[in-house]
């Protein structure tokens, strides 16, 4: 009202939730003899082993980051140890507020493993629905991260506005015609989205087996995800014990999510 006294109320801050880093390693071992000898293909055996191990880490740190699993501070003096070693949450165990779950599925506490439902067929209706959660909250995902069996279900969506069976001749004449059968680019009512499938959707360190490849589908949007470092990539030469060299490499990391219901996810997807 006119000249009443200015008056608010106290913001809500923002609730800072925390996680924790979790190692990954591999030691790798190549004998003398091996390295003496000129493979076809590969400048030493130790070298190529060194490659083949950092993109194996690498695909199993894309596996965890990707997954279910809760964080945890593992247990002995220095917060981990080889029984119980500290574990970095997965997204699918940030994402709270923009989901879809199959029966009996539940979110809890963000960073706390989500309880896995029912699985289904993924549906358009899903994804529109995950879609209008993250708008209404004020996310804006742009890319959708699925897996290989949803990746094509996907393509066969009846909303397309171009038939997946019709056949291109762009180039006239005789040449070989292509037949369009996939969709890369989705049109929502709340935003574009690439389609990216992932390998790794579903496999992480939550007891989950390959029968539960792609699980779940993610609407992401990267600027509000990283992966923090607090050592990072580094290759440690062991101590020489006998006719073969040894290295490790180790990588200290967690997954940051700077606003959970920036992103979104359908879950418990068959």
């Amino acid at each position: 009202m006119e000249g009443n006294e200015a008056t608010g109320t106290a913001p809500t801050e923002p609730t800072l939730i925390t996680s924790y880093t979790q190692i990954s390693q591999s030691v790798i071992v190549s004998s003398g003899t091996a390295d003496a000898v000129d493979w076809a293909g590969r400048k030493t055996a130790l070298a190529y082993q060194l490659a083949k191990e950092s993109k194996a880490i690498k695909r199993d740190m894309e596996a965890m980051l990707v997954g279910n699993t809760g964080n945890s501070a593992g247990k002995g003096s220095g917060g981990g140890d080889t029984a119980a070693a500290r574990a970095t949450a997965g997204a699918r165990a940030w994402i709270t507020t923009n989901t879809s779950l199959g029966t009996s599925g539940a979110n809890n506490a963000s960073g706390t493993a989500a309880t896995d439902g029912t699985q289904r067929t993924v549906t358009e209706a899903m994804v529109q629905a995950v879609a209008k959660s993250c708008f209404d909250n004020g996310g804006h995902p742009d890319t959708i991260l699925l897996g290989t069996s949803q990746k094509q279900t996907f393509s066969g969506f009846a909303a397309t506005s171009t038939p997946i069976s019709q056949i291109y001749n762009n180039s006239g004449g005789d040449s070989p015609a292509s037949m369009v059968a996939a969709i890369d680019v989705y049109v929502s009512d709340f935003g574009t989205f690439k389609l990216v499938p992932d390998l790794w959707l579903g496999y992480d360190g939550s007891g989950r087996s390959s029968s539960d490849a792609g699980r779940d589908l993610f609407l992401v949007d990267f600027d509000f995800w990283s992966v923090a470092y607090l050592r990072p990539w580094k290759i440690e030469e062991l101590g020489k014990t006998g006719d073969a060299q040894k290295r490790q490499i180790v990588v200290e990391y967690g997954l940051k999510a700077k606003n959970e219901a920036s992103s979104g996810v359908v879950a418990d997807l068959s």
